[in-house]
C-alpha cells in the first residue's frame, strides 16, 4: 500500500511516503540554499510528498539563526530551484509556514518575541509582547503573503504548523481565550484564497491541553489533509523527536483517532524508520499516508536504518549547526559529489568497529579490493553498547554496515592482517582506562566479564550513555546504584539528544542516586570523593565501582607503521569519540583513496 497513489485535495501523490517537515540549518542569510535543493531532491526519489522545514511568515519571528525567511521576496529563486528539483522526481512539494510566537528567542532578531498574552513560555522564558488586534490582522496578511510567494515559487501547496512550536498552537492551548481558533481559521481562509486548488494542510499536535479531535473536525472542511505529531517544544520535546527508547509507531494512535473523526487524508508520524512499519499502519487503516523524517535522513532509499540516536540530526540542529546523520555521513552533503576513484588498490582495514566497517564498505563500493581483519567482535564497542537497556537498536548500525560490506565484496579475515597491502587503514579502536585497579569499566559489565552486586558506584566522566545505560542495567539486576560525576548533571550530553528526561524518569523509578559536582580521587577498600565546589572530602564504601572514563587509543600498530606511505588511522585509535565521528572518519578515508 505504501507505494500506491493517494489523492490529496485535487492533487495526486505517486505514493504514500511523506518526508515530513524538520529543521535542517541549511539556510544562507535567510534564503533557501543549494544544499537544501540537493537534500530534498535526494529524498524525493523515494517520498511522493516532500514537506520542507518551516518558513518564517513575519520578520519578528527569528527563533534560530539559519531559518528560511518566507517573508523576504529574495527567497523566490531558491524556492524555484528547490521545487523544480523535487518535481524532477515526480514528487509534490509543500512549504511549511509558521510563526513561533512566544516559543522563540530574541537572540537573533534583537527584538521582543510576540505572543497571545504577556506570559513567558516555560521553556523559552522570554516575556512576549501581547498581540493586539492590529497585530493579528498583520499576521493573517503575512501568512497570505508568504503563501502567494510559495505559489510563485512553484510549491504545490503549503502546510501550516499548528503543533510543537507555533503561535497558532499556543492560541489553541491557552486557557481563558474565548475564541482560541479564530486566528487559525482566519489564516486558513486567507491562505486558501492565495492557493486556489493547491494543497492546504495543517499539522496538529496532540499535547498541551489541545482537544485535537475537536480542532480536526473544525478544520475538516477547510483543509486537504491533516498531519500529526506528539509533544511540544515546551514540556515534551523528547516526544517530538524521540530517541531509541521510544518504539516506532508510538504516535500512530493520534493519527488513527483523527482519521476516524474526519474525512480528509491523515498523515501518521512517530519514529517510523522502515517501510514495513508504514505498511502496517496503512493496512490497519490508521492513516492514509505515513511520515518519515529521520528514517529518510539515515537512508534516502531505506537502505540503512535510523536508530534514533539523535546525535547528528537533533543534536547538531540544537547547537545551531547544520543537520547531519550519525549513520549516513552523506546526509546534508548531497551537493558534494563523490571524488573520482583512483586506480584499483589492495586495501587492508584492521579493525571491524564502525570506523573500520564504514571504511571497508565505502572503499569496496568504489572498486578497491578490500580485506577487513577483526579477531574479536564485528561492530566493536557499538555492538557491545547494544547490550545495554534501551540501546539494542545500535545493533542495527552494525548489521547495516556488515551488509554493506558483504554487498560490496569485502573479504573478512580473523587472522593476521596483510600489512604490505597498498593501503592499510588502522581502525583498532580504544581500550578502557584502568585508573584504579579496584574498579571495573562499563565494558566489563556489558561483555559479562564482571557481574557487580550489592551497592555499586558508577563514575560518569563521559557525560553520555556509557554511565547511565550501565547504571540502568545494574539497577534492573537488583543493585543499589549511585552515579557520581564531576559535571553539573549526570549524563550532561543526554540533553542534546533529548534523552535526559527519559533517563531521569527511569532513574527515579529504579532508585538510581545521582550525585553531581563530585570527583572520585581514589578507589581501594573505600572510595574517596571530593565535592569540588567546596573541597569537602568524603570516604564511602561500595561493593563495586564501575568507571565510564575517557578511553585510551589502541594505537600500537600505528606507532609501528607511522610514516609509511598509504597507512591511515581512523576512529578511536586516532582519537576516542562517538559513533558518528568513527563512521565519518571511515567514509572520509575511503573516498580519498
Amino acid at each position: 500500500m505504501l507505494n500506491t497513489p493517494a489523492t490529496i485535495g485535487r492533487s495526486t501523490v505517486r505514493n504514500r511516503i511523506v518526508f515530513t517537515a524538520h529543521l535542517t540549518g541549511f539556510a544562507e542569510d535567510g534564503l533557501p540554499s543549494a544544499r537544501h535543493v540537493a537534500y530534498y531532491a535526494e529524498r524525493a526519489r523515494t517520498a511522493g510528498l516532500v514537506i520542507t522545514e518551516e518558513h518564517a511568515v513575519h520578520p519578528d519571528d527569528h527563533p534560530y539563526e539559519h531559518m528560511i525567511r518566507g517573508h523576504d521576496p529574495a527567497v523566490l529563486p531558491g524556492y524555484r530551484a528547490l521545487t523544480e528539483a523535487v518535481h524532477a522526481h515526480g514528487s509534490l512539494v509543500l512549504a511549511q509556514l509558521n510563526h513561533n510566537g512566544p516559543q522563540a528567542s530574541s537572540l537573533y532578531s534583537r527584538a521582543p518575541v510576540r505572543g497571545p498574552v504577556a506570559l513567558p513560555d516555560p521553556l523559552f522564558r522570554e516575556v512576549p509582547v501581547a498581540l493586539t488586534e492590529a497585530d493579528l490582522d498583520e499576521l493573517v496578511a503575512a501568512y497570505a503573503d508568504v503563501a502567494r510567494r510559495c505559489v510563485d515559487g512553484g510549491f504545490d501547496g503549503v502546510e501550516l504548523q499548528c503543533s510543537q512550536a507555533s503561535l497558532l498552537r499556543c492560541l489553541l492551548a491557552l486557557p481563558g481565550v474565548a475564541d482560541r481558533t479564530g486566528l487559525l481559521l482566519r489564516v486558513l481562509e486567507a491562505v486558501r484564497a492565495e492557493l486556489g486548488d493547491r494543497i492546504l494542510g495543517v499539522r496538529l499536535g496532540h499535547e498541551d491541553g489541545v482537544d485535537v479531535l475537536a480542532v480536526a473536525r473544525l478544520l475538516e472542511s477547510r483543509v486537504d489533509y491533516l498531519s500529526t505529531t506528539v509533544g511540544v517544544a515546551t514540556s515534551s520535546l523528547y516526544l517530538v523527536e524521540p530517541s531509541m527508547h521510544t518504539p516506532p509507531g508510538y504516535a500512530a494512535d493520534v493519527a488513527a483517532a483523527i482519521r476516524a473523526a474526519v474525512g480528509v487524508p491523515v498523515v501518521a508520524v512517530g519514529r517510523f524508520t522502515a517501510p514495513e512499519q508504514g505498511e502496517t499502519v496503512l493496512r490497519e487503516g490508521r492513516a492514509d499516508l505515513v511520515g518519515f523524517a529521520r528514517g529518510l535522513i539515515a537512508g534516502p532509499r531505506f537502505e540503512r536504518a535510523c536508530v534514533g540516536c539523535n546525535q547528528e540530526c537533533v543534536g547538531r540542529v540544537g547547537l545551531n549547526l547544520p543537520l547531519g546523520c550519525a549513520v549516513n555521513p552523506r546526509a546534508g552533503h548531497e551537493l558534494q559529489p563523490p571524488q573520482a576513484r583512483t586506480a584499483r588498490r589492495r586495501v587492508t582495514v584492521v579493525g571491524g568497529g564502525p570506523a573500520g566497517l564504514r571504511a571497508a564498505a565505502t572503499a569496496a563500493a568504489r572498486g578497491h579490493a578490500v580485506t577487513l581483519v577483526e579477531r574479536e567482535r564485528l561492530g566493536g564497542q557499538l555492538a557491545l553498547a547494544a547490550e545495554a537497556p534501551g540501546r539494542a537498536e545500535l545493533g542495527h548500525v552494525v548489521r547495516d554496515l556488515i551488509a554493506e560490506c558483504r554487498a560490496a565484496g569485502v573479504s573478512f579475515l580473523d587472522g593476521e592482517p596483510d600489512l604490505d597491502a597498498e593501503v592499510v587503514v588502522l581502525a583498532t579502536g580504544a581500550r578502557p582506562t584502568r585508573r584504579w585497579a579496584a574498579a571495573s569499566d562499563v565494558r566489563d559489565v556489558l561483555d559479562g566479564s564482571v557481574s557487580p552486586s550489592g551497592s555499586v558506584l558508577v563514575v560518569d566522566e563521559l557525560g553520555f550513555h556509557h554511565a547511565t545505560s550501565v547504571a540502568e542495567l545494574l539497577a534492573r539486576r537488583g543493585c543499589a546504584v549511585e552515579i557520581v560525576t564531576p559535571g553539573m548533571v549526570v549524563g550532561q550530553d543526554l540533553g542534546l539528544t533529548l534523552d535526559r528526561e527519559g533517563f531521569r524518569r527511569r532513574a527515579h523509578a529504579l532508585g538510581i542516586r545521582c550525585t553531581t559536582d563530585t570527583l572520585v580521587t581514589d578507589v581501594g577498600d573505600a572510595v574517596t570523593l571530593v565535592h569540588h565546589p567546596t573541597g569537602r572530602t568524603e570516604v564511602r564504601r561500595y561493593d563495586a565501582v564501575v568507571g565510564a572514563l575517557p578511553p585510551e587509543p589502541a594505537d600500537e600498530l600505528w606507532e609501528t607503521l607511522r610514516g609509511r606511505p598509504g597507512v591511515y588511522r581512523i576512529g578511536d585509535c586516532l582519537a576516542p569519540r562517538r559513533m558518528d565521528a568513527a563512521i565519518r572518519d571511515g567514509e572520509r578515508v575511503a573516498v580519498n583513496l
